[in-house]
C-alpha cells in the first residue's frame, strides 16, 4: 500500500493533465487546483475501489494533499525554470 498509491496519483494526473491539453489548449492557472481536487477524488476511488485503503476518507485527504503538493512542486520548478 505504501508505494502502491504515489504511483496512482500521478498515474492518474498525468493521463487527466494529457487529456485536458489535448481538448483544452489553454487552461487559466486559476482552475488548476480544482483539476488537482479532481484527480485527489478520484485516485482515492481508484485506491478504495481496488482494495488498497479501506477506509475512504484516509484515501481521500492522503490524494488530495499528494496532489496538491504536486501541484505546488510543479508551479515552484516552472518559476525557477523561467527565472533561470
Amino acid at each position: 500500500m505504501n508505494i502502491t498509491i504515489p504511483l496512482i496519483v500521478p498515474t492518474v494526473a498525468y493521463t487527466s493533465g494529457a487529456i485536458t491539453k489535448i481538448f483544452i489548449k489553454k487552461l487559466p492557472n486559476r482552475y488548476i487546483p480544482i483539476q488537482n481536487v479532481i484527480i485527489g477524488i478520484i485516485s482515492a476511488i481508484i485506491c478504495v475501489s481496488s482494495n488498497l485503503e479501506n477506509n475512504f476518507l484516509n484515501a481521500l485527504v492522503l490524494c488530495i494533499i499528494s496532489t496538491m503538493g504536486a501541484g505546488g512542486l510543479s508551479d515552484l520548478a516552472s518559476k525557477n525554470k523561467k527565472t533561470t
